[in-house]
Protein backbone atom coordinates (compact mmCIF):
# COMPACT_ATOMS: atom_id res chain seq x y z
CA UNK A 1 0.00 0.00 0.00
CA UNK A 2 1.58 3.42 -1.13
CA UNK A 3 1.30 6.40 2.09
CA UNK A 4 0.12 3.49 4.19
CA UNK A 5 0.24 4.37 7.77
CA UNK A 6 2.36 2.25 9.41
CA UNK A 7 0.30 0.86 12.88
CA UNK A 8 1.28 -0.78 16.06
CA UNK A 9 -1.15 -2.44 18.22
CA UNK A 10 -0.20 -2.52 21.81
CA UNK A 11 -2.35 -4.50 24.85
CA UNK A 12 -1.88 -7.15 26.82
CA UNK A 13 -4.85 -8.72 25.96
CA UNK A 14 -4.57 -11.74 23.18
CA UNK A 15 -8.30 -11.10 22.17
CA UNK A 16 -8.11 -7.28 22.37
CA UNK A 17 -5.45 -7.46 19.95
CA UNK A 18 -6.75 -9.16 17.47
CA UNK A 19 -10.30 -7.75 17.21
CA UNK A 20 -8.40 -4.67 16.51
CA UNK A 21 -6.14 -6.21 13.89
CA UNK A 22 -8.95 -7.49 12.57
CA UNK A 23 -10.99 -4.11 12.37
CA UNK A 24 -7.86 -2.42 10.76
CA UNK A 25 -6.89 -5.65 8.24
CA UNK A 26 -9.10 -4.28 5.30
CA UNK A 27 -8.63 -0.52 5.58
CA UNK A 28 -7.00 1.15 2.82
CA UNK A 29 -4.60 3.36 5.09
CA UNK A 30 -3.37 1.01 7.42
CA UNK A 31 -0.43 -1.35 7.45
CA UNK A 32 -0.11 -3.07 11.02
CA UNK A 33 3.66 -3.41 11.43
CA UNK A 34 3.82 -5.17 15.15
CA UNK A 35 2.21 -6.08 17.92
CA UNK A 36 3.22 -5.75 21.53
CA UNK A 37 1.47 -7.50 24.61
CA UNK A 38 3.17 -4.97 27.52
CA UNK A 39 4.34 -1.38 27.85
CA UNK A 40 8.13 -2.04 28.19
CA UNK A 41 7.90 -3.95 24.17
CA UNK A 42 5.54 -0.98 23.39
CA UNK A 43 8.93 1.53 24.13
CA UNK A 44 11.24 -0.84 22.49
CA UNK A 45 9.26 -1.07 19.20
CA UNK A 46 8.33 2.20 19.33
CA UNK A 47 12.07 3.35 19.07
CA UNK A 48 12.85 0.65 16.83
CA UNK A 49 10.64 0.37 14.09
CA UNK A 50 9.00 4.49 14.55
CA UNK A 51 5.64 3.68 13.95
CA UNK A 52 2.84 6.61 12.59
CA UNK A 53 0.28 5.33 14.73
CA UNK A 54 -0.18 3.38 17.74
CA UNK A 55 -2.97 2.06 19.63
CA UNK A 56 -2.26 1.79 23.24
CA UNK A 57 -3.63 0.16 26.23
CA UNK A 58 -3.39 1.71 29.18
CA UNK A 59 -3.70 -0.68 32.14
CA UNK A 60 -0.78 -3.29 31.29
CA UNK A 61 2.15 -4.99 33.15
CA UNK A 62 5.88 -3.22 33.31
CA UNK A 63 4.40 -0.08 31.57
CA UNK A 64 1.13 1.52 31.70
CA UNK A 65 0.15 3.43 28.83
CA UNK A 66 1.02 6.98 30.49
CA UNK A 67 4.48 5.62 31.90
CA UNK A 68 4.93 4.33 27.83
CA UNK A 69 3.84 7.57 26.61
CA UNK A 70 5.61 9.56 29.47
CA UNK A 71 9.31 7.31 28.30
CA UNK A 72 9.36 7.80 24.62
CA UNK A 73 8.11 12.09 25.00
CA UNK A 74 5.83 13.43 23.50
CA UNK A 75 8.08 15.04 20.72
CA UNK A 76 8.86 11.55 19.65
CA UNK A 77 5.57 9.74 20.54
CA UNK A 78 3.58 8.35 17.53
CA UNK A 79 -0.19 9.22 16.95
CA UNK A 80 -2.12 7.68 19.70
CA UNK A 81 -5.25 5.87 20.50
CA UNK A 82 -5.76 4.90 23.83
CA UNK A 83 -8.11 1.98 24.63
CA UNK A 84 -9.25 1.22 28.14
CA UNK A 85 -11.55 -0.71 30.04
CA UNK A 86 -12.09 1.96 32.68
CA UNK A 87 -13.83 5.25 32.79
CA UNK A 88 -11.51 6.54 35.22
CA UNK A 89 -9.86 9.87 35.53
CA UNK A 90 -7.71 9.62 32.33
CA UNK A 91 -10.81 9.29 30.20
CA UNK A 92 -12.66 12.72 31.17
CA UNK A 93 -8.73 14.36 30.62
CA UNK A 94 -9.04 12.51 26.95
CA UNK A 95 -12.06 14.26 26.44
CA UNK A 96 -10.48 17.53 26.34
CA UNK A 97 -7.10 16.78 24.70
CA UNK A 98 -6.31 13.07 23.61
CA UNK A 99 -6.51 12.27 19.90
CA UNK A 100 -9.11 10.03 20.85
CA UNK A 101 -9.60 7.04 23.01
CA UNK A 102 -11.80 3.80 22.98
CA UNK A 103 -13.79 2.47 26.07
CA UNK A 104 -13.64 -0.94 25.85
CA UNK A 105 -16.25 -2.83 24.10
CA UNK A 106 -16.33 -0.58 21.87
CA UNK A 107 -18.23 -0.94 18.34
CA UNK A 108 -17.11 -0.52 14.67
CA UNK A 109 -18.60 2.44 14.02
CA UNK A 110 -16.39 3.96 17.25
CA UNK A 111 -13.69 2.60 16.19
CA UNK A 112 -13.40 3.51 12.48
CA UNK A 113 -14.05 6.80 14.23
CA UNK A 114 -11.23 6.83 16.16
CA UNK A 115 -9.09 5.88 13.06
CA UNK A 116 -10.36 8.76 11.27
CA UNK A 117 -9.68 11.21 13.96
CA UNK A 118 -5.73 9.86 14.40
CA UNK A 119 -5.41 9.94 10.53
CA UNK A 120 -6.63 13.59 10.44
CA UNK A 121 -4.13 14.39 13.65
CA UNK A 122 -1.45 12.94 11.40
CA UNK A 123 -1.78 14.44 8.31
CA UNK A 124 -2.03 18.11 10.74
CA UNK A 125 1.35 16.74 12.32
CA UNK A 126 2.82 16.27 9.17
CA UNK A 127 1.54 19.61 7.44
CA UNK A 128 3.56 21.12 10.24
CA UNK A 129 0.87 22.23 12.39
CA UNK A 130 2.49 22.94 16.14
CA UNK A 131 -0.77 22.48 18.08
CA UNK A 132 -0.19 18.31 18.48
CA UNK A 133 -2.76 16.85 20.40
CA UNK A 134 -0.37 14.97 21.34
CA UNK A 135 1.14 17.34 23.40
CA UNK A 136 -1.70 18.66 24.68
CA UNK A 137 -2.46 15.33 26.17
CA UNK A 138 0.89 15.59 28.11
CA UNK A 139 0.48 18.65 29.95
CA UNK A 140 -3.06 17.59 31.31
CA UNK A 141 -1.75 14.14 32.24
CA UNK A 142 1.67 15.50 34.01
CA UNK A 143 1.41 18.99 35.52
CA UNK A 144 5.73 18.78 35.07
CA UNK A 145 5.77 17.97 31.59
CA UNK A 146 9.52 17.93 31.33
CA UNK A 147 10.06 16.11 34.39
CA UNK A 148 10.97 12.35 33.67
CA UNK A 149 10.17 9.39 35.41
CA UNK A 150 12.66 6.86 33.15
CA UNK A 151 15.19 7.22 30.60
CA UNK A 152 15.35 5.55 27.56
CA UNK A 153 19.39 4.86 26.80
CA UNK A 154 20.13 3.31 23.86
CA UNK A 155 23.85 1.34 23.86
CA UNK A 156 25.39 -1.66 22.25
CA UNK A 157 22.36 -2.42 19.77
CA UNK A 158 20.34 -2.60 23.06
CA UNK A 159 17.60 -0.32 24.42
CA UNK A 160 17.48 -0.06 28.33
CA UNK A 161 15.01 2.00 30.35
CA UNK A 162 16.44 3.63 33.80
CA UNK A 163 14.54 4.52 36.24
CA UNK A 164 15.45 8.15 37.36
CA UNK A 165 15.48 7.32 41.16
CA UNK A 166 17.94 4.54 40.14
CA UNK A 167 20.43 7.17 39.44
CA UNK A 168 23.43 8.10 41.75
CA UNK A 169 25.15 11.32 39.86
CA UNK A 170 25.21 12.50 37.11
CA UNK A 171 28.55 14.04 35.06
CA UNK A 172 29.18 15.84 32.54
CA UNK A 173 31.00 14.27 28.81
CA UNK A 174 31.11 16.54 26.61
CA UNK A 175 28.09 16.19 24.05
CA UNK A 176 27.07 13.86 26.44
CA UNK A 177 26.06 12.62 29.96
CA UNK A 178 27.58 10.01 32.29
CA UNK A 179 24.25 8.39 34.19
CA UNK A 180 26.25 6.90 36.91
CA UNK A 181 23.68 3.72 38.54
CA UNK A 182 25.41 1.84 41.31
CA UNK A 183 28.94 0.43 39.45
CA UNK A 184 27.43 0.94 35.85
CA UNK A 185 27.94 4.04 33.73
CA UNK A 186 25.39 4.82 30.68
CA UNK A 187 26.02 7.21 28.20
CA UNK A 188 23.37 9.56 27.36
CA UNK A 189 23.39 12.40 23.98
CA UNK A 190 22.15 15.13 26.35
CA UNK A 191 23.83 18.67 27.88
CA UNK A 192 23.74 19.07 31.55
CA UNK A 193 21.26 21.76 31.46
CA UNK A 194 19.07 19.49 29.13
CA UNK A 195 19.01 16.20 31.88
CA UNK A 196 18.56 19.25 34.65
CA UNK A 197 15.30 20.46 32.93
CA UNK A 198 14.44 16.37 32.91
CA UNK A 199 14.80 15.98 36.60
CA UNK A 200 12.93 16.64 39.69
CA UNK A 201 14.35 19.70 41.01
CA UNK A 202 13.11 18.43 44.70
CA UNK A 203 15.31 14.84 44.30
CA UNK A 204 18.71 16.27 41.97
CA UNK A 205 21.00 19.23 42.47
CA UNK A 206 23.70 20.37 40.53
CA UNK A 207 26.48 21.34 42.60
CA UNK A 208 29.40 21.77 39.98
CA UNK A 209 29.31 22.49 36.20
CA UNK A 210 30.15 18.86 35.47
CA UNK A 211 28.45 17.32 38.31
CA UNK A 212 24.82 16.51 39.81
CA UNK A 213 23.57 14.54 42.18
CA UNK A 214 20.90 12.12 43.80
CA UNK A 215 19.99 14.02 46.88
CA UNK A 216 19.09 10.57 48.55
CA UNK A 217 22.51 9.68 47.91
CA UNK A 218 24.18 12.51 49.93
CA UNK A 219 25.91 11.63 52.80
CA UNK A 220 27.98 13.76 53.88
CA UNK A 221 30.02 17.33 53.11
CA UNK A 222 33.91 17.71 53.46
CA UNK A 223 35.79 21.05 53.54
CA UNK A 224 38.09 21.24 51.05
CA UNK A 225 40.05 24.03 49.01
CA UNK A 226 39.81 27.77 48.66
CA UNK A 227 36.37 27.53 50.54
CA UNK A 228 34.85 24.46 48.42
CA UNK A 229 33.98 21.56 49.48
CA UNK A 230 33.22 17.78 48.45
CA UNK A 231 29.72 15.93 48.65
CA UNK A 232 30.48 12.26 49.77
CA UNK A 233 27.51 9.84 48.37
CA UNK A 234 26.51 6.85 50.13
CA UNK A 235 28.95 4.58 48.26
CA UNK A 236 32.09 6.19 49.08
CA UNK A 237 32.05 8.69 45.72
CA UNK A 238 33.35 12.37 46.45
CA UNK A 239 32.46 14.74 44.18
CA UNK A 240 32.98 18.14 43.83
CA UNK A 241 31.00 21.12 45.47
CA UNK A 242 31.62 24.44 43.92
CA UNK A 243 30.95 28.03 45.43
CA UNK A 244 28.67 28.88 42.92
CA UNK A 245 26.17 26.28 43.36
CA UNK A 246 26.28 25.83 46.80
CA UNK A 247 23.76 28.43 47.47
CA UNK A 248 21.44 25.89 45.88
CA UNK A 249 22.56 23.01 47.54
CA UNK A 250 21.52 25.02 50.48
CA UNK A 251 18.33 25.58 49.50
CA UNK A 252 17.15 22.02 49.19
CA UNK A 253 19.25 20.63 52.04
CA UNK A 254 18.40 23.51 54.56
CA UNK A 255 21.40 25.55 56.42
CA UNK A 256 24.38 23.43 56.33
Amino acid sequence: MNNAVETLIVDDEPLARRRIRTLLKDHPRIRIIGECANGREAVHSIVETAPQLVFLDIQMPQLDGFEVFQTIGPQRMPVVVFVTAYDQYAVKAFEVHAVDYLLKPYDQARFHDAVDRALRELALRQGGDGSSEAESLMDSLYKEKRLRRRILIRESGRITILKIDQIDWVESAGNYVKLHVGRRTHLLRETMKGIMQQLDPAGFARIHRTVIVNLDRVKQLEAHLHGDYLVQLEDGSRLPLSRRFRPQLDQVLGDL
